[in-house]
């Protein structure tokens, strides 16, 4: 009874670790949710943030890179779209990503969040 009961739970220690988070596990590039644009996903330090690295139409309709003509901030208005930074000062706490923040260079607006896997 003792063995098989210790084999239990091994096997279930096993899959819990298995769906545990590790830290890094955001790190690299990521799709957005409409395919439309690639983020890759970075550290500095203890925090996490993410950039454009790939976007579907990356050029106007002059052939001109996009720029950021959204940004409430109009001094960032001539920056262009592919490489912002899109993802800033994620934290990795209790198994998921927190307290960060995303821009979204469609709307100008930026949102704060949590990120999981």
């Amino acid at each position: 009874m003792f063995k098989k009961l210790a084999v239990f739970f091994l096997l279930f220690a096993s899959t819990i670790s298995v769906f545990a988070q590790k830290k890094d596990d955001i790190l690299g590039r990521w799709l957005n949710s409409s395919g439309e644009g690639q983020i890759e996903i970075f550290k500095k330090g203890d925090k996490y943030f993410g950039k454009l690295v790939w976007i579907k139409d990356p050029n106007d309709e002059k052939g001109k890179p996009r720029l950021d003509v959204k940004n409430p901030n109009t001094s960032l208005r001539t920056k262009p779209i592919l490489g912002l930074e899109i993802v800033k000062d994620f934290v990795f706490e209790d198994e998921k990503w927190t307290d960060g923040k995303v821009y979204d260079p469609k709307t100008g607006k930026s949102y704060s969040g949590n990120m999981s896997l």
